[in-house]
């Protein structure tokens, strides 16, 4: 029996319409297991599918300053849930009962910035975007996923005196795919939705998103990555020691060249609903295609992991993108954004400027 994700974001609804009815940076790496690594605090991007889209658009807002671009698989737009999980199951997944509204999400964000609750907006000048949406993808609706693309498009021309330039942004939505990562030969059927939600599509989405991201790259990636998978500690991040709603353990890619002292860069890759490690184990870590193409553009990989529960209610293990975790999520002060921040301070490559 097939589920639908992204994961079961759908299976969410159901379960909610149930429920209705009834110190230093080199200890702290010690501490949590972090290799040393030299990484290169310009070569830091974002990316995610589904909710871990969504998470990787929070975490560009929050610390664009910080970051050169994002990659975004089938997500919704920043802020568009509005604290809300109806309005998040509503609009921003199916655009009902009406499309997510760009020219007001960027307002918000502009407000945010403002208010010092996320970087600057000119954080974004010249930064990278890449976008896509499967044209067999029915659990997050096109007119959803293009709402993650035309926000940036809002902030160049829509908000008053926009302080935003130079963003190079791709949208791709031709393909016939699911709700699923796509790559080259992992995975299930293309055009299907479910388990593990990484599809087996004859394209490599992780090549065409790192190419806008980093550029073209120095050579070939190789048919299986060279390095080496670290677990490390989650909780040595807590912020303020607060429950970030994570699982214990995370994981990070290492490529050989960065094991050996090269300075690298560093990508975060937050997987969707129900892909994190308590469901599939290391396949959203594994069959994506990122870690060989992390070889050829001398970049580690972070898989931070979430984790399911009951009180807050997430029972798909998704990333926070309607506020389960608190009023703040989708800015800096919020647990699972402020705990990226430390976890990327202890690797050398501080996200927070405050």
């Amino acid at each position: 029996m097939r589920s639908n994700p992204m994961p079961s974001l759908a299976v969410l609804t159901a379960t909610i319409l149930m429920a209705t009815m009834a110190g230093g940076c080199r200890s702290r790496a010690a501490e949590s297991n972090l290799p040393p690594l030299a990484l290169d605090p310009g070569r830091v991007a974002v990316a995610g599918i589904s909710s871990g889209a969504a998470m990787a658009q929070q975490a560009h807002f929050a610390f664009s300053d910080r970051l050169l671009g994002a990659g975004l698989i089938s997500g919704p737009p920043y802020g568009c849930a509005e604290g809300d999980l109806s309005t998040a199951l509503g609009r921003c997944m199916k655009g009902e009962p009406d499309a997510p509204d760009v020219v007001k999400l960027a307002e918000r964000a502009k407000s945010l910035a403002e208010a010092g609750k996320i970087a600057t907006l000119d954080g974004l000048n010249g930064d990278r975007v890449w976008v896509m949406h499967g044209a067999s993808d029915v659990t997050v609706k096109e007119i959803v996923a293009r709402a993650s693309y035309a926000i940036y498009q809002a902030l160049e021309r829509e908000v008053e005196q926009p302080p935003v330039t130079g963003m190079e942004l791709v949208w791709d939505a031709k393909r016939d795919i699911g709700h699923a990562w796509p790559t080259l030969d992992k995975g299930v059927a293309c055009t299907t939705t479910e388990a593990p939600y990484i599809a087996s599509c004859g394209f490599d989405a992780a090549h065409a998103m790192l190419e806008t991201l980093y550029g073209a790259a120095p050579e070939e990636a190789a048919e299986a990555p060279r390095g080496q998978i670290h677990v490390f500690d989650q909780n040595a991040y807590r912020p303020k020691g607060e429950d970030a709603y994570l699982a214990d353990e995370g994981m990070l890619y290492v490529p050989p060249q960065c094991a050996e002292g090269n300075r690298c860069g560093a990508l975060i890759a937050f997987h969707g609903c129900e892909q994190n490690a308590a469901s599939l184990e290391r396949r959203f870590v594994e069959e994506t295609g990122l870690n060989r193409w992390a070889d050829a553009y001398d970049l580690v990989v972070v898989y931070p992991q979430t984790r399911a529960s009951f009180m807050p209610l997430n029972p798909k293990a998704c990333w926070d993108w309607w506020g389960y975790s608190g009023a703040d999520y989708d800015t800096r002060d919020g647990r699972q954004l402020a705990w990226l921040a430390g976890l990327t301070a202890a690797l050398g490559i501080p996200l927070d400027a405050r």
